[in-house]
């Protein structure tokens, strides 16, 4: 389980095609708190360690991506120099700082627009119409692993729904959200509240 507050930047270092895909991650971490078999949200993807060293500013981690993972998580992610927004896996006693957050990817979204809106990274995102009715204002949403609160929602004719999001700027400098542009892709995560409501309000209607 994690929350969506990002704790590092890694970058994939290497990436290998076995059986499954396997990564080599360089992060600003301390090898000694990376445990082999701990879970690691990579972007959003939650990912377990199989190998790690380096020292202390300088760690790296290995973990493998089933090929399942890679359709269904935003393209070019898992190459060689992609920058990940790492977060590892709540420890007990820890901060709940954003929202509970599954390290399951929901969807691929893309950016519609970023602008610059006084200090702030004014970002416009499109969500497939299978996860638009999860999406609401003042909601919570996980974007590329970072948990954010959805400003604004524009429904689309197609059934798709556009989200409006303020990135600060110090979000924008610890997180990739600041590189964002229009066309590319994220990972997206419904907040799990939105998915039981969801599932309620369905067998309401049923009954």
């Amino acid at each position: 389980m994690f929350t969506g507050i990002v704790t590092a930047i890694g970058t994939v270092a290497k990436a290998d095609q076995r059986g499954d895909l396997r990564l080599r991650i360089n992060a600003p971490l301390d090898p000694a708190r990376i445990d082999i078999g701990a879970s690691i949200a990579c972007s959003g993807v939650c990912l377990t360690v199989v190998a790690r060293g380096g020292e202390t500013g300088n760690a790296w981690f290995d973990v493998d991506v089933s090929g399942e993972t890679v359709s269904r998580t935003h393209a070019g992610m898992w190459e060689e120099n992609a920058k990940l927004n790492l977060e590892p896996s709540l420890r007990l006693g820890d901060e709940l700082g954003g929202h509970i957050v599954t390290g399951h990817v929901d969807c691929v979204g893309e950016v519609v627009s970023g602008e610059v809106t006084g200090d702030s990274w004014k970002l416009i995102i499109r969500a497939p119409q299978e996860m638009a009715p999860y999406i609401a204002g003042k909601g919570s949403i996980t974007v590329n692993g970072v948990s954010l609160t959805v400003n604004e929602v524009h429904d689309q004719a197609d059934g798709t729904c556009d989200f409006m999001l303020n990135i600060i700027p110090h979000t924008a400098e610890v997180t990739t959200l600041g590189e964002l542009k229009a066309a590319d892709e994220v990972n997206l995560e419904i907040d799990v509240l939105a998915r039981y409501l969801k599932r309620m309000q369905g067998l309401a209607a049923q009954g």
